[in-house]
């Protein structure tokens, strides 16, 4: 039972308008009965990772509850950047458009060391992707589309004002009680999926922490609205004269508005630096003494690096803040949060489809493990080179960006923040390895590179992400193999180069050969995608017993060190 109360026009309304939004209270059915109704799935969190996973799986046939103790959607900026990938699952969920849309996409960035450039970078600096490297859009517009898009699904049932106050788990699922406006009431799940943030509430419920390190240094986020013919970029300052001994960090956002962070130092007052008093002068010195602006937002943060030990915990599983937690320099938070949940949602489904072991979920827990020590360990030098903690770190930091000026080998040692890519999950216990040499990256675990496409007899462009299946799928670099087609749950997609000899009765045409060059695809190579669209298998030429043992590792194997 959708919450039918949420008004569908301020969604789809200004910045203000969705940040304004008062979700009323609407009572459940469920509070009504005498023993508490069962559900399959409950999710706890309704923000970008707890709304991806529960449109997932909606979209997988699985009914999902949502629980949030709020009544509004994020205020303020806070997540801004959404990765090529996020945009890849987001299309898939339905929401990838009109985040593009809305967002302000950008490839290039640009690091200053005083008042002098250093370098650009291009984050993607090859053609025949349909994504761009980033969007920044502010958090309340994706939540915005992501809550318009669940309510759209019957099969999602949004609940607000419902916080968890206890959580029993059993060996079957757990028990949790819901605190509402009129009082307590319990429901019974077979799987808690906790998508509560960083403070997670369901974390100490089970009495559970987070492990990490806690850097000595403070942040100002501020959201400044002006009009600037600034170029659309990612702009990073060391040093700069307007915030010297500091570092700065430029972006543009839809709606003219801009997010500028500012280093303050460990010795900062938190509560004083966000006084608007205190900070227009620092913008003023930044833009100028007669720069025109608004300030809309502001708030400060301390760099942590933190994650929980373990993500699963018999049916309750952690994904995103609540499971892990990283510096914001890079983007990897939430972009890294909805992946967790790309990588659960066809997992639980499959297992609760009885098509899978519960192991799998275990699963679940070593690949995304995996990725958060690696956006953990990436975020830590990031943060360790920007805000360097002894004199010798800060001369070597200094002699690095003195001599990225004129010299290559500098630049890749200067970090202010490597930007989010999705984990490459090298030795998962789903993938099949190699029995043959491939070049390029695209090797198991990898995510499948995107590229143009067409269907034979129509000129239009279509993307290769978007006619993978839902569950798994064969790509043939030539004709299907008869016995493929019998493959249960398996797409098979026939490619061709245009003027092969199957062309016109293959699925689609490389059109630009970007494909088989990224995939090392020879004709008779097949490739077996995940519904995650990682790589899970490869072969030069295929046999059925091979992909059927592919297909059942993939799905059956039990957790290991990834």
């Amino acid at each position: 039972m959708p919450n039918t109360a949420i008004p569908l026009e301020a969604l789809r309304g200004s910045g203000a308008d969705i940040q304004a939004i008062q979700i009323p209270y609407v009572r459940h059915p469920d509070q009504d009965v005498a023993e508490p109704v069962q559900h399959p799935v409950v999710i706890v969190g309704a923000g970008p990772v707890g709304l991806s996973l529960a449109i997932d799986l909606a979209q997988r046939g699985q009914p999902v509850v949502v629980l949030d103790n709020d009544c509004k959607l994020s205020t303020g900026s806070r997540a801004i950047c959404f990765s090529k990938r996020t945009l890849e699952i987001w299309d898939r969920l339905g929401v990838g458009q009109p985040m593009v849309d809305k967002g302000v996409s950008w490839n290039l960035g640009k690091v200053f060391a005083q008042d002098q450039s250093l370098y650009q970078f291009d984050l993607l600096p090859e053609d025949g992707h349909e994504r761009p490297a980033f969007i920044n859009l502010q958090q309340y517009y994706a939540e915005a589309y992501l809550v318009e898009r669940a309510l759209q699904l019957p099969l999602i049932d949004l609940r607000w004002h419902s916080k968890v106050t206890a959580l029993t788990p059993r060996a079957d699922g757990a028990s949790v009680t819901v605190e509402t406006p009129d009082g307590d009431y319990r429901i019974e799940a077979q799987w808690v999926l906790a998508c509560d943030g960083s403070r997670s509430p369901l974390r100490g419920l089970l009495g559970q922490e987070s492990h990490g390190r806690i850097f000595r240094d403070r942040f100002l986020i501020a959201d400044v609205k002006m009009h600037a013919d600034f170029p659309t970029e990612r702009w990073f300052w060391f040093d700069p004269p307007f915030h010297p001994g500091q570092s700065v960090l430029l972006h543009r956002q839809p709606d003219d508005v801009w997010r500028v962070d500012f280093q303050l130092g460990w010795d900062a007052d938190p509560e004083e630096e966000k006084r608007p008093e205190n900070i227009v002068p620092r913008i003023r010195a930044l833009l100028g003494k007669d720069a025109d602006f608004e300030l809309e937002w502001a708030s400060v943060y301390t760099f942590a690096c933190l994650r929980m030990d373990r993500f699963v915990h018999g049916r309750v599983v952690f994904a995103g803040d609540s499971a892990h937690g990283v510096s914001p320099f890079g983007a990897r938070g939430a972009n890294s949060g909805v992946q967790d949940a790309e990588n659960l949602a066809w997992k639980l489904d499959r297992v609760l489809r009885a098509q899978a072991d519960e192991a799998l979920i275990d699963t679940y827990g070593a690949e995304r493990e995996y990725a958060a020590d690696e956006n953990i360990r990436n975020s830590t030098r990031a943060t360790d080179f920007i805000t360097p903690k002894s004199e010798i770190s800060r001369l070597f930091r200094d002699a690095a960006l003195a001599l990225a000026r004129e010299h290559e080998f500098a630049r890749r040692i200067v970090n202010s923040g490597r930007l989010s890519v999705p984990a490459t999950l090298h030795y998962s216990p789903l993938n099949t390895p190699d029995g043959e040499v491939f070049d390029g990256t695209q090797l198991p675990g990898a995510v499948l590179s995107d590229a143009p496409m067409r269907r034979p007899g129509d000129a239009a462009t279509i993307w290769l992400l978007r006619a993978l299946g839902s569950d798994f799928t064969l790509l043939h670099f030539g004709p299907t193999p008869a016995w493929a087609i019998e493959l249960a749950g398996v797409t098979n997609l026939s490619i061709a180069s245009e003027g092969e000899a199957h062309a016109a009765h293959a699925d689609l045409l490389d059109v630009q050969g970007l494909a088989a060059k990224r995939l090392d695809a020879r004709p008779g190579t097949s490739y077996l995608l995940r519904p995650d669209q990682h790589v899970c298998a490869r072969w030069r030429r295929p046999d059925e017993a091979g992909v059927r043992a592919a297909l059942q590792r993939a799905c059956s194997a039990t957790a290991s060190a990834v």
